[in-house]
Order: structure tokens, then sequence, then C-alpha cells
């Protein structure tokens, strides 16, 4: 299923501690759209589906609902503070391209290959990152 680094779980906790979110989960999603035809979503979430897959994490649980899960199996969720900006990243061996900005991506069977090809490293002109 998918993982969670130390540092992203501290900053999860940290987050759900400043906005007193006691009691609430991650929620990790997947929406169509983007400039590369899936894009990430997380958000905090304090109501369980029936189809959430639940990965306990530190003081909080990571929720997701079944069919996202398909698209996120082995993903890793990270929290990166670098001199290019801080934030939460997501690392999926499902996603063969991704946009520049990491917030959507495609995968093998979007594009009709069975392999990976490398991405081409721009934005498209939906993406809403400014990296094009």
């Amino acid at each position: 299923m998918i993982t969670i680094t130390n540092d992203a779980v501290q900053k999860v906790e940290q987050l759900l501690e400043r906005e007193g979110k006691v009691g609430y989960g991650l929620r990790v999603f997947i929406a169509g759209g983007g400039c590369s035809g899936y894009q990430y979503g997380l958000m905090f979430d304090d109501q369980r589906q029936e189809d959430d897959e639940v990965v306990p994490a530190g003081k909080f649980d990571i929720l997701v609902d079944g069919e996202s899960a398909m698209l996120l199996y082995g993903a890793e969720i990270d929290y990166v503070d670098s001199l290019m900006g801080a934030g939460f990243t997501i690392r999926n061996p499902n996603a063969v391209a991704s946009c520049a900005c990491g917030q959507s991506f495609s995968t093998a069977q979007d594009a009709g290959h069975g392999h990976a090809h490398a991405s081409a490293g721009g934005c498209g002109p939906s993406c809403a990152c400014g990296g094009h």
C-alpha cells in the first residue's frame, strides 16, 4: 500500500495540532485532471468511507479510497524542505510521466504503453504551478 516518511509524519502531526483537528486522518486521493492526466490530493478528514484503505501513521491514519489505492500502490508520501521551497511530495512507482510541479502524473496504461517513458519535464497549459 502507501507509506509515509518520518518527516511527513512529523509535519502532518504539527499541522493537525495547530489546526486543532483531533481524530482526523490524512486523506490521500487521486482526481482526474492536471496537465498529465491525474492529480494528487491531500486533505484532513474525520470521515472514513466503507472502501477506505487505512494505514496507521504516528498519531493519525492515512485514508485512501479504493479507486485511488490502485493508483497509489507502493507510493511514498514525503515532506521536503529545501531552498526551492517546502511541501509534501508523493513518489509514485505507477507514474511514468509527471508534471514539472510534481502534482500531476500519468500511468503506462493511460499512455497505452506497458513501459515507462521519460517526462518532458514541462507543464502543460492547464497546469496551475506556473512552471511552463
